[in-house]
């Protein structure tokens, strides 16, 4: 049985990437190009990615291909160089200024949303389990959880509640620790817990979940886990970016006050010159917002089966046609279908 699951996702992936092969060699159009997509290292913009290159190879006869990427070095490749071509899936909070330049000289073009509603499905902050919303709706903000500290009880130090925050090493424990102290979570009846790992963290929440008991723990969206659970992030109160950068997020911070974690913009951001030069793949990348439920199921298979971005957008394109069938033209969608065949 062990050796069957060990080898089961590398031949799954050689089919997948054989059959892309396959069906997509000497499709290219001339008319569209090559175009490059940047793969980042986390798993749904891995898929988003995927998605999107086969999509334009075999839907809109691109020479679609993916490239590495990661959020700082992704953007300021695109606004100074206009390489890559498309990045599907930009969280924009941290580079926001540089992006909206770069739109203004007509550098690069803002496509739109990734997610439907991306205030309620994205970014971080500290949630609870909805379950324990409904049976006490004074949870739903940072004043009623510092009045139940008694529900969120320590198991180490049971006269006491417990916020699981983030492991070490994370950029979010010292924005965590920050706002614990500006909450003044201690004096609340609250111990702030490292969980040690991301892994631990994901697991503690699982578990509280699981035995539906009480548990208040940071983490963030789109995940696989608060996609599979229902949880409810808490009201911290309205968010100062300029306070967030200058104190709570620095590990220098004596004297930080309330804020709140950013909504995340999460963005499509095409060059310039692809949006000028690709009015079909554009009316494509306009159309294409995923709903949280899709995104999510994608997301939990590829935890489930470890599978990677190529795999990912495969499994979408196969179970969610009716998902993917809005957002391309007619003749796009059949031969995507065939493609898929």
């Amino acid at each position: 049985m062990k050796s069957s699951k060990l080898f089961k996702r590398p031949i799954m992936s050689l089919l997948a990437a054989a059959a892309i092969t396959a069906v997509t060699g000497g499709v290219a159009n001339a008319a569209c190009g090559t175009v490059t997509i940047a793969e980042m290292n986390w798993a749904s913009a891995q898929a988003a990615a995927r998605v999107d290159e086969f999509i334009l190879k075999n839907g809109y006869g691109c020479n679609a291909e993916t490239v590495p990427g990661d959020t700082m070095p992704t953007a300021t490749s695109m606004t100074e160089k206009g390489r890559p071509d498309i990045a599907p899936e930009l969280w924009m909070n941290s580079i926001l200024e540089p992006i909206q330049k770069a739109v203004k000289e007509k550098r690069l073009a803002i496509v739109g949303d990734v997610l439907e509603d991306t205030a309620t499905n994205a970014g971080e902050g500290w949630w609870i389990p909805t379950y324990m919303l409904k049976k006490n709706p004074e949870l739903a903000t940072i004043a009623g959880v510092k009045k139940n500290a008694a529900l969120f009880k320590d198991p180490e130090d049971p006269t006491r509640g417990r916020l699981v925050g983030c492991p070490a090493g994370w950029a979010c424990q010292i924005s965590t620790a920050n706002l614990f102290k500006a909450f003044e979570m201690d004096k609340a009846g609250f111990n702030l817990v490292d969980p040690g790992s991301g892994a631990a963290l994901s697991g503690a929440i699982s578990k509280a979940y699981n035995r539906q008991e009480p548990i208040l723990a940071y983490y963030w969206a789109p995940t696989a886990l608060l996609s599979k659970l229902d949880m409810t992030r808490v009201d911290l109160g309205p968010h100062d970016q300029k306070a967030f950068e200058n104190c709570i997020g620095l590990k220098t911070c004596t004297d930080p006050k309330p804020n709140s974690f950013a909504v995340s913009e999460i963005k499509t951001v095409v060059s310039s010159k692809f949006a000028d030069s690709q009015p079909e793949a554009m009316a494509y990348l306009s159309a294409r917002v995923w709903p949280m439920k899709d995104f999510g199921a994608v997301l939990q298979y590829m935890q489930q089966e470890q599978a990677n971005g190529q795999d990912a957008a495969i499994y979408f394109l196969k179970t969610y046609p009716e998902t993917w069938k809005k957002w391309v033209s007619a003749d796009a969608a059949a031969k995507i279908q065939t493609a898929l065949k």
